[in-house]
């Protein structure tokens, strides 16, 4: 339950609720306050949920003479129309709409053709790595890896360490 202070009304109640059960910044301004039966009400707030278009939160909230008020349910509901599907588009139409999408990304890869390519072909830079001499790299020598720098075999054990007598 959200803690509201004393004298909060229904729509700080509503809003604390769904703070605990939605990301911050989806719930938008008060839509509509229905008031219904037996002290409850019924407050729809606008939801800005990226991908849900016409969607809004619903809290029904109880208020009893004498005590705060008190939250009964929170849910996220569509609206008029949000469960509906877009009008249906031909499939030679989509077609025609991806190709000419098609068209132009390949129109900008050429205008911008050979900016970023070096002479192998790729797009990085490999003078970075033309100066660096492999012996100067630790853990690495010309055959692959320095013998040195590998970590001493612990699997051999000695027997516990004995302290140096003076």
């Amino acid at each position: 339950m959200p803690d509201v202070a004393p004298g909060g009304d229904q729509e700080t109640v509503a809003r604390a609720a769904l703070a605990e059960i939605s990301p911050p910044g989806t719930v938008g301004a008060l839509l509509e306050r229905t008031a219904q039966e037996d002290g409850v009400a019924q407050l729809s707030f606008a939801s800005t949920l990226s991908g849900y278009p016409g969607w809004h939160w619903s809290v029904s909230v109880a208020e009893v003479p004498g005590e705060e008020p008190t939250v009964m349910e929170a849910e996220l509901m569509p609206g008029d129309g949000a469960l509906l599907a877009p009008d249906w588009v031909p499939w030679a139409e989509r077609l025609e709409d991806y190709r000419a999408a098609q068209a132009a990304i390949a129109a900008e890869a050429a205008e911008h053709d050979g900016d970023d390519v070096d002479d192998d072909g790729d797009d990085h830079d490999d003078d970075d790595f033309e100066d660096i001499d492999e012996d100067e790299l630790p853990g690495v020598a010309a055959s692959g890896v320095d013998e040195q720098a590998q970590p001493e075999d612990e699997t051999a054990d000695d027997g516990p360490e004995q302290p140096d007598e003076a």
